[in-house]
């Protein structure tokens, strides 16, 4: 197996075990997040299909609850600015 198949592979399941995001993926692997993205949204479904649909599934529900988690961390922000 080559050295970019075992990484894109790391990479999606470091991303299903812990349920994460592409930016705290990124930031574990030490890749920027546009290469963890295209990595997990493109060569992952030549790879290994049944896991690219696995992290298919997660970069979808992402997706949904992106303006939560905004949301909430700009909550947080302003709630410990006021203190």
């Amino acid at each position: 197996m080559k050295e970019i198949d075992q990484r894109v592979i790391e990479m999606a399941n470091l991303m299903i075990d812990g349920q994460r995001t592409v930016r705290e993926v990124a930031k574990i692997v030490g890749y920027c997040k546009s290469t963890v993205h295209h990595d997990l949204t493109t060569k992952l479904e030549t790879i290994d299909y049944p896991l690219y649909l696995e992290v298919k599934s997660l970069l979808e529900y992402n997706k949904k609850v992106r303006h939560l988690r905004g949301g909430e961390a700009t909550r947080l922000k302003y709630q410990s600015k006021s203190r």
